[in-house]
């Protein structure tokens, strides 16, 4: 029946589509097609009459056309809207308007005062050297301009001859001979006549009144300045006679080298060449292009191109075709450097390309290596980003981690820090170079502990000095309590700040402990368990407290570098390393899939890595480069500000860290407990050792305590029955007397063995 139904409808609509194409007369007929709307409620009526209700009517049938049946377009484009109206749609002009970017008046680098100091000096440099090079040459050009003199005098001489006699006119007048015409013939001569006697009237003057003031000038003047003009004669008539496929300056001072201007041509280009398929699809003949939302503007020295990626694509996936997009823009690797904008959407990309190789661009000077100091509570100078644009980084309530690859300037990174951290008088500093070659020599002069070394001394020192630290975290945190406590304007985020550190009496000052190779200690079969687990305490608990730790490895791998260490530094600058776990151990777990690679880095790109933590996103940063000359100057430099002020120790004053007692603090406490007490308090333990040996152990707490005996396997979590002053009996923490004569006697028998 329906089938009927549609064949009856399309043999009528093919009858009406007939009569439109005809002509009108008066056999034309009008069909009434019946309304969507009308139609939609009998079916609703016949669906309710048959048990459904009209909502059920209305979901099934929407949408629905039978065949054969015409839809009005636009009925159907009113059901189906689904975008707001005209008048909701967006922000106001105004809203707008506010939100709108406002470009930069100056250009950057003539807003900036550090680009224009270095415009400045570019500039300055760049015509100093022109003129030294042509003034070093300036023999030579007079030499060269000599010899052509008699052929200047002879051109100028002919070239007047020819002037004043119209010896230019004489082809016309000879062809006018030759074809026999007497009146072409003679206007010509007459004309030649004329300006022969106009330009003779002019020349004659000029020689009679030259040749005599020329005879003047070179016997009346003085002999030197005669000497000038005659050279100055010489030298035009030189200029005169010159070849011009022989120039007297052969070639530009400084020869530069053309880089092409970025244009939206050639982003789109190497784009394309990407194979990324959503970007093929919109640089199709049907599709929209690639937008840019911002012009193309000139950023420092390069092109900075702002682009809308097309949907679905993100930043990560152009930095990780870094590689193709250099060779789509046909520039070197090092010049191209694509990044977010973190203040945009996901897919908003930030292009800039250098006009020389980042690794090969001269940097400018580490600005603290003539002269200045450091205050490690504000930005340290560390180095400059890919637009040469200065890098600092904060060191104060932040800690560091530094890794890379064998040879590509890890080491060198570290020395600026620790350079920097010199520079500030009121920071003791502990530095610990597990490599042995020497690197960190220059800073050992102002250091309170220094090793050198991969042997077992030196990382037993550092270890050593890592307990120390833990256990000055409890003074340093006990300190700022009761400050607290007395004046909480003087803590108010309960933490160092400036003004405590500079107060020597609370012992407060900035603690600066740097371990280059530290995977030597935290692989060590013996100290490495250790010490992973006090840096990691260090670095959680010492932020707040005016602890720095500053750590650097070329194996940053799970067994080298323990992962409670690699999750909770801040700071994180990664040089070049070989793939994507050693990437991830460095700056943090997906660095590598959001695009952050230092993977990309290559052989030549010494000091470069990125920086992650010091900023909202990751930086590429090159390290200052300071070489050991430099670096002993600025260590001579800081040592004399640190005696002025007081505050060299330790190593520095020839007290080395070899010269340290033995721990004697399993011998000690054991000694303290009688023959029939099996068990301890930690507190009563700690309050006996202070008053046995006060200088040694006056300053104990039941914490200290705890931590001071961890090192050597003895366990102080234990819950102990005693009694308290009061007569009381309780449960506290406390050890076994057992497990403390079962220490004391392995590190016994290991001093008879030895």
């Amino acid at each position: 029946m329906i089938n009927q139904h549609s064949e009856h409808h399309d043999h009528e609509y093919d009858d009406h589509r007939d009569e439109q194409r005809a002509e009108p007369g008066e056999h034309a007929r009008v069909y009434e097609f019946p309304s969507k709307r009308e139609d939609s409620t009998q079916d609703k009526t016949d669906y309710e009459r048959n048990g459904g209700t009209a909502e059920s009517a209305e979901r099934d049938t929407a949408g629905e056309v039978l065949e054969g049946e015409l839809v009005d377009e636009d009925e159907q484009n009113i059901t189906s809207q689904v975008d707001p109206p005209e008048s909701g749609r967006g922000p106001s002009f105004w809203e707008r308007l506010n939100q709108a970017e406002r470009r930069a008046i100056l250009p950057t680098w003539l807003s900036s005062r550090n680009q224009l100091s270095q415009a400045a000096k570019w500039a300055g440099g760049h015509y100093a050297h022109a003129a030294g090079y042509h003034a070093a040459r300036c023999p030579v050009y007079a030499a060269k301009l000599a010899s052509q003199a008699p052929r200047g005098t002879a051109r100028i001489i002919s070239g007047t001859a020819r002037w004043v006699f119209d010896a230019e006119g004489q082809p016309l007048r000879s062809a006018a001979a030759r074809r026999e015409d007497a009146a072409e013939y003679l206007r010509l001569t007459t004309q030649r006549d004329a300006r022969v006697r106009t330009r003779l009237a002019l020349t004659l003057p000029v020689l009679l009144g030259g040749l005599p003031l020329t005879v003047f000038l070179v016997t009346g003047l003085p002999m030197l300045l005669t000497g000038a003009v005659m050279a100055g004669l010489v030298l035009a008539l030189g200029a005169a006679g010159g070849h011009r496929d022989k120039p007297v300056v052969p070639g530009r001072a400084v020869v530069s080298t053309q880089v092409a201007k970025l244009t939206s041509d050639i982003v789109e280009r190497a784009l394309a060449s990407l194979g990324i398929a959503e970007i093929n699809k919109v640089m199709g003949p049907r599709g929209s292009g690639i937008a840019f939302p911002k012009p193309i503007t000139r950023d420092g020295p390069g092109w900075r191109a702002d682009i809308d990626l097309p949907h679905g694509v993100t930043v990560p996936d152009i930095v990780e075709r870094r590689e193709k997009l250099a060779s789509g823009l046909r520039r070197p690797l090092g010049c191209v450097w694509p990044e977010s904008d973190g203040t945009e959407h996901a897919g908003r990309l930030v292009l800039w390309v250098g006009d020389q190789d980042m690794a090969q661009a001269k940097q400018p000077a580490w600005p603290l290596l003539k002269k200045g100091t450091a205050d490690l509570f504000q930005p340290v100078p560390f180095g400059t980003d890919q637009r040469g644009r200065p890098v600092a980084i904060t060191l104060m309530y932040a800690n560091l981690l530094i890794g890379a690859m064998p040879g590509v300037g890890k080491t060198f990174a570290l020395r600026v820090l620790l350079l920097a951290a010199a520079l500030d008088a009121r920071a003791e500093m502990r530095i610990f170079e597990l490599k042995g070659t020497g690197d960190l020599e220059s800073l050992e002069k102002v250091a309170h502990h220094y090793g050198s070394g991969p042997d077992d001394g030196t990382v037993e020192a550092t270890l050593e000095s890592l307990r120390e630290v833990y256990q000055d975290l409890e003074k340093r945190a006990a300190t700022i309590t009761r400050l607290a406590r007395e004046n909480k304007a003087l803590v108010p985020e309960n933490k160092v700040t400036p003004e405590l550190a500079a107060r020597s009496d609370l012992g407060l000052h900035p603690l600066v402990v740097a371990v280059d190779e530290c995977q030597e200690l935290f692989s060590h079969p013996e100290f490495g368990k250790e010490a992973g687990e006090l840096a990691t305490a260090i670095i959680k608990r010492g932020r707040a407290l005016g602890v720095i730790l500053i750590l650097a490895t070329q194996r940053p791998d799970k067994d080298s570098l323990p992962t409670g260490v690699s999750a909770n530094v801040g700071i994180r600058f990664c040089l070049r390393v070989m793939g994507q776990m050693e990437n991830d151990m460095v700056l943090g777990t997906s660095m590598y899939k959001n695009g952050v690679r230092a993977s990309t880095f290559t052989a030549k790109d010494k000091g470069i890595g990125y920086l992650v933590g010091n900023a909202d996103d990751p930086q590429i940063a090159r390290s200052a480069y300071v070489d050991n000359p430099a670096a002993d100057a600025i260590t001579d430099r800081a040592r004399a500000a640190r005696h002025a002020a007081g505050t060299l120790s330790g190593h520095a004053l020839g007290q080395t860290t070899t010269d340290r007692k033995p721990d004697t603090l399993p011998e000690d406490l054991l000694s303290l407990l009688g023959p029939d007490e099996d068990k301890v308090w930690t507190e009563t333990a700690a309050t006996r050792l202070a008053q046995t040996w006060p200088e040694t152990y006056g300053s104990y707490t039941a914490d200290q305590l705890t931590a001071a005996l961890k090192p050597h396997g003895i366990k102080t979590n234990r819950q102990v029955w005693g009694t308290d002053e009061h007569g009381h009996g309780r449960n506290r923490r406390g050890f076994h007397r057992a497990d403390l004569a079962k220490i004391v006697a392995e590190r016994n028998r290991k001093r008879e063995a030895g």
